[in-house]
This record gives structure tokens, C-alpha cells and sequence, in this order.
């Protein structure tokens, strides 16, 4: 049978995606564009703001307007906590978070038996909190990519007010160590050069396995497996840095200097009705050790604005304070209302001001970024190179800390370059190939 697969969200869904792909190519079927013609078209799904939901409402109709005679099969995160409404859209197929290799047999079955008649849908949507084991699920890159994926983690115990996804994807699981090891190997042997280290919240992983071991131990594991390869991080908690995590973190010759790290707010007030686990001064400590242990590190981070309560006063203390840690780049949200959270039910922010403190926030987040990558101008960075970047001749690739990097080059896919940076346009950087 020919799948097509639309995925929405974060890193862990693509992994999860490629997973599939992968397995679905083994089993002898054939993956395609999510364009093309296919005999069962797959959404893999997003609940993590209300814009995602109604993403995942529009692919699901979209799909089943278009494609009649085909199957529809949805799962994720959405049709994890969204199940009524994913039936009522008229999926064929039914799962949430859990059993993706049970979710591809379910979409096997529904074609084959597949006829005029539309009947129920084919549903294994399971309790989230009821899971206790790792799904193992093979490791790999999405077509053409350069770096790869491996998630060594699902689940979050954080129950941060505002999240409806530890209700989606249920307790902390982790990938074993040496698990782990084994699958970073066998994408180096397949030619990547970079891994990044995925999950729900890798900072917890390993809690579940109750051997006294951290991240970074996970951290130091995979490195010994594949040298020479590049790994990076996905999103941090701020009390993972410690400095003990950094004086191990630091010595590892192939861990790019990238941390994302999400902040939120920068209030302290406002912190506590979110439910995050730290103050503004723990998440500054946590900066600063980074920026004095590694070259020039790029931190990231994850803003909301117009959550429930956040007064004007505490909004300027948010912008103050993102100030004193001199991000290379933001994400920034405005607060999205999700039912069936503590945060749902607090008073609300108009939705305008949501969106004008956004604006607000990306402004000095653009003015934050500038300054970094003008930092980077004179220096040379290892450059991954990925793909041909407009009609100039341009090759695009990202330097250890996660900048775009732009070089006159061709025939560079998967190959990594010394570059001058020699100057920046605040969103990229521009180079020279050395030899």
C-alpha cells in the first residue's frame, strides 16, 4: 500500500514520524508526499496550543474531503486528549501516543478491509497513565536530512498549569542507556553526522529506571559510542545545569554548545501560578554557568506571554529579565488557553494583549539575536551543511551552536566545513569555505 504522513508538532513527533516511514517501508509498503495520491493518508498530531488543534482539525477534514475512497488514520497528541472529535471528523483509524508499531498493524487492517461502507472507526486509544515501559522505536533522519533524531524519552511529571500534555503522553519513560548507545551507533554507521537527543522532558530522564542515573550520564554514553559525531541537546529544564553537569557536559568533545532552556516567564509571581519548578534567579544561575563553561553557547528559550494574572508590571519584569540573559534566539508564545488545565480556569488575559506582549517580546528577542550572531562575525565554525539555500548559489548549514550559516558552494550536502563567518544580516550568517 502507498501512506502519506502529514505531521504536525514538536521534534518528538517527527522522530516518531520517520519511525514509521521506516517501519512501513520494512513491512513492504511504499511512503509518499502527503499530496500525492495514496491508499491511506496519516496525521500525526499536535495538541500542544489551540492553534494546533485546529491544525489538526483542518489536516483531518482536508484529508477526508479530498481522499474519500482512502483511509484516514490520526494519531498523536491531539487524538490522545481529542478522540470524540477526531471520530466525529471521520477518521478510520484511531490511536493516540501510545503503541505506534500497533497503530501501523490497525492501519494495515483498515486497508484491506477497507470497502464502500464506512463503519467505525478501527480505535486503540489507551490510558496514558497506565504506561510504565519505553516504546522502542527506530532511530533515524526524515528524507534527505543531515542530522538525526533519537528520542530516549517520553512522558513529563511536571504538570506545569498550563500544559495538556503530560495528559497526552502520561509518565516518564526512558530509553536505556545502553539502548541508547546501540541505536546512536547504528546511526552513525548509516552516515549522519549529528544527533539530537529528543523526548517529552529529557531532563527527567532516566528517573524511571531508578539506577542513580541523570542525563548526563546518558550524555556521556552515547558520546563514548559515536565519536566524531556531532550531539545536541533537545529542551532542557534549568536545574539539569548544575556544575557538575557542566564540568562533565564540557569536556565531551562532540556536544555542540546549544542549550534550550525554557524560561516561560521571567516572574517570579507569574512563575508560580505556571507551576514551573524554579525562580528567575535559579534560571539565571543556570545561564550563567553555561556562558562561563563553554565558548560562546547559544541559549534558547521558550516565552509565554499573557498568561493568566500576568499583570503589566510583571510583563516589564519578564522583558527585564530575558535582558540579563542575552538569548541567541526565542520562541515566544501568547498564552493558549488549554481545557482540562488548572490555567483554564484562572482569570484571563484579553487575547489583543496576549498578542501585543508577543510583539513586544519579539522585538527585543530580534534585537537579542543580532547581537549574538554579530558576535560570531570573524570567527570559524564547523559548519554541517544541509541543503542549497534561494537561486544565488548559496549552501545552507548550522554552525555547533545552532546559527544558520550561508556559503557560495555546491555538492556540500552532509559535509562539514571550516567557514569564516564574515558578517550577518541578524537572522543568518554569512562565510567562507576554508581549506
Amino acid at each position: 500500500m502507498k501512506v502519506a504522513i502529514y505531521t504536525l508538532g514538536c521534534k518528538v513527533n517527527q522522530y516518531e514520524t520517520q519511525a514509521m516511514e521506516r517501519e512501513l517501508r520494512a513491512r513492504g509498503h511504499e511512503t509518499v508526499p502527503f499530496d500525492r495520491e495514496a491508499d491511506a493518508y496519516v496525521i500525526n498530531t499536535c495538541s500542544v496550543t489551540a492553534a494546533s488543534d485546529q491544525k489538526c482539525r483542518q489536516a483531518v477534514h482536508r484529508a477526508r474531503r479530498e481522499h474519500p475512497e482512502a483511509v484516514v488514520a490520526v494519531c498523536g497528541c491531539w487524538s490522545q486528549t481529542h478522540a470524540a472529535e477526531a471520530r466525529a471528523l471521520g477518521a478510520d483509524v484511531l490511536t493516540g501516543t501510545g503503541e505506534r508499531m500497533g497503530f501501523l498493524s490497525l492501519l494495515e487492517r483498515a486497508v484491506r478491509e477497507h470497502g464502500p461502507e464506512r463503519g467505525a472507526p478501527l480505535e486503540a486509544v489507551d490510558p496514558p497513565f497506565e504506561r510504565r515501559h519505553f516504546e522502542w522505536l527506530p532511530a533515524g533522519g526524515l528524507e534527505g536530512r543531515t542530522r538525526a533524531l533519537l528520542k530516549v524519552e517520553d512522558g513529563c511529571a511536571n504538570f506545569c498549569s498550563y500544559c495538556i500534555i503530560p495528559y497526552a503522553r502520561g509518565p516518564v519513560r526512558s530509553l536505556p542507556m545502553g539502548e541508547a548507545a546501540v541505536q546512536a551507533l547504528e546511526l552513525k554507521n548509516r552516515g549522519y553526522q549529528e544527533i539530537v537527543l529528543t523526548g517529552i522532558e529529557i531532563s527527567s530522564w532516566g528517573r524511571d529506571l531508578c539506577q542513580g542515573t541523570a542525563l548526563i550520564d546518558l550524555l556521556e554514553a552515547v558520546s563514548a559510542a559515536v565519536p566524531g559525531v556531532r550531539l545536541r541537546l533537545g529542551s532542557l529544564e534549568p536545574r539539569t545545569i548544575t556544575e557538575e553537569f557542566c564540568q562533565r557536559a564540557a569536556i565531551l568533545p562532540d556536544l555542540c554548545p546549544q542549550f534550550h532552556l525554557s524560561l516561560q516567564s521571567g516572574c517570579d509571581a507569574t512563575l508560580r501560578r505556571m507551576r514551573r519548578k524554579y525562580g528567575a534567579a535559579r534560571y539565571l544561575q543556570s545561564v550563567e554557568l553555561l556562558k562561563s563553561t563553554f565558548r560562546h553557547p547559544a541559549v534558547t528559550t521558550d516565552l509565554i506571554t499573557g498568561f493568566p494574572g500576568e499583570t503589566e508590571e510583571e510583563f516589564r519584569e519578564t522583558l527585564d529579565f530575558i535582558q540579563k540573559c542575552g538569548f541567541a534566539r526565542m520562541h515566544i508564545f501568547p498564552y493558549s488557553q488549554r481545557p482540562g488545565t488548572p490555567a483554564a480556569e484562572m482569570e484571563q488575559v484579553p487575547k489583543a494583549l496576549r498578542a501585543e506582549r508577543a510583539h513586544r517580546a519579539a522585538e527585543a528577542a530580534a534585537a537579542m539575536r543580532r547581537a549574538y550572531l554579530e558576535e560570531c562575525v570573524g570567527r570559524t565554525e564547523e559548519v554541517l551543511f544541509e541543503q542549497p539555500a534561494g537561486e544565488e548559489g548559496l549552501f545552507l548549514g548550522h554552525a555547533p551552536n545552532y546559527a544558520e550559516v550561508l556559503v557560495k558552494g555546491t555538492e556540500l550536502h552532509n559535509q562539514v566545513r571550516p567557514v569564516k563567518i564574515t558578517r550577518t544580516d541578524g537572522e543568518f550568517l554569512f562565510g567562507e569555505l576554508e581549506e
